[in-house]
């Protein structure tokens, strides 16, 4: 009946390998993942040198105990750090542990038959900091219940911090009321999570900023714009012919800083009327894109409505070619037949959430985040600084 949850790794010719500027991983780690794992420069150019002290003869600990050149943190934290996975998301959750050079923590996860959620640590996690990975992607209520469950297995097995890591927030979206009697269902989201006992959520490409607030609890928000920046700097794509889209007037500041980032390339904005949810109509274009490359700029595409009726709009504009570049690929019915329609020279996205193989498109390109989030959990572990990871 039980069944034990198993990921299986997704090698580096599977998806897209996108390092991320920093890495910490040691050589016996990198062999061990078959070179899954590759150093990235820093963003100025200059070879990431760790900061972490080897081993030597003058530590506290017998040079009889540690091998040679050992990191001090593979000894000490390594074995108070503990990585989850739930079934949302398993193969990011190994090629995040990968990354670090750890293995993830044995867990048994099971539905009954009348869908109840059983959790079961089969390692112990006391006194340990556990990170959990399941972004609450569709089905959005089954991850998001599968989470608290996890949560709660932890805290009862007394794990001394519990860090949620939700590569993709479900409700993100619901946020504020524009209508009256309308919930605010990312706020009672972020109470569950809290209540359930997180101490921390690690988040990637919240809908919108103000979504932290909803958490009485610290939210790290990572951003999945160097993963794509760094894609499309390895393109032959001339910098006077770049021109950064936003989809709607809500993404502008989104598209502002990727514009920045991306040879401080001008702007453009789609102007859209939405008269009801998943439905949008495209009115006007503020900007030039004539005979330019687009990039259409999102945190996720959904239906594909809204950024499929922009790139018409560009097309009809003058635009050269359009990409599109969005975080989570939700890709609900029929986003695959708007974003294949060939509109889009090319559709980036990121595998915060799993994009199943019926899915997959010839203009589709998935990035890892992995390696990002791999690299902010150490640094969430170690108490250092996780927002320099982005400048």
């Amino acid at each position: 009946m039980s069944t034990l949850l198993q990921s299986s790794f997704i090698s580096s010719s599977s998806i897209s390998p996108i390092t991320p500027r920093f890495a910490r991983i040691s050589i016996r780690n990198a062999a061990r993942c078959n070179n899954a794992v590759v150093s990235l420069n820093s963003a100025n150019g200059i070879p990431y040198r760790s900061t972490e002290l080897s081993v030597t003869g003058s530590t506290s600990i017998p040079s009889f105990l540690v091998a040679p050149n050992t990191p001090i943190h593979d000894l000490v934290n390594r074995n108070r750090l503990r990585i989850f996975s739930g079934t949302a998301n398993p193969a990011l959750a190994q090629e995040i542990a990968c990354y670090m050079g750890l293995d993830l923590g044995k867990i048994k996860i099971k539905r009954f038959a009348d869908g109840e959620i059983y959790v079961q640590l089969q390692e112990s996690v006391r006194g340990c900091d556990v990170f959990l990975v399941q972004p609450t992607c569709p089905p959005a209520n089954e991850n998001l219940m599968e989470l608290l469950v996890m949560i709660d297995a932890c805290r009862r097995a007394s794990a001394k911090n519990i860090t949620a890591v939700i590569p993709y927030f479900g409700y993100a979206r619901a946020d504020r009321k524009t209508q009256g009697r309308e919930s605010i269902a990312a706020k009672l989201v972020a109470n569950l999570i809290t209540e359930a006992g997180a101490n921390r959520v690690l988040a990637c490409d919240l809908h919108s900023g103000q979504s932290m607030g909803y958490f009485d609890i610290p939210v790290d928000h990572v951003y999945g714009q160097p993963v794509i920046l760094d894609y499309l700097a390895s393109k032959t794509i001339c910098s006077d012919d770049l021109v950064v889209v936003s989809p709607d007037v809500g993404g502008v500041a989104r598209a502002r800083a990727f514009a920045k980032k991306l040879s401080d390339a001008p702007l453009a904005i789609v102007d859209k009327r939405r008269h009801g949810h998943n439905v949008a109509e495209v009115m006007n274009l503020i900007g030039d894109v004539k005979g330019k490359v687009a990039v259409m700029v999102d945190d996720m595409i959904d239906t594909a409505g809204t950024i499929a009726k922009g790139a018409a709009l560009l097309h009809q504009e003058g635009a050269r070619e359009v990409y599109a570049c969005t975080t989570h690929a939700v890709f609900s019915p029929p986003a695959i037949e708007r974003l294949s329609s060939g509109l889009f020279q090319e559709v980036i996205i990121t595998n915060t959430i799993p994009v199943s193989e019926k899915n997959y498109f010839p203009q589709l390109t998935v990035l890892s985040v992995a390696n990002l989030l791999g690299e902010t959990i150490w640094r969430v572990h170690d108490d250092c600084s996780v927002s320099s990871i982005f400048l």
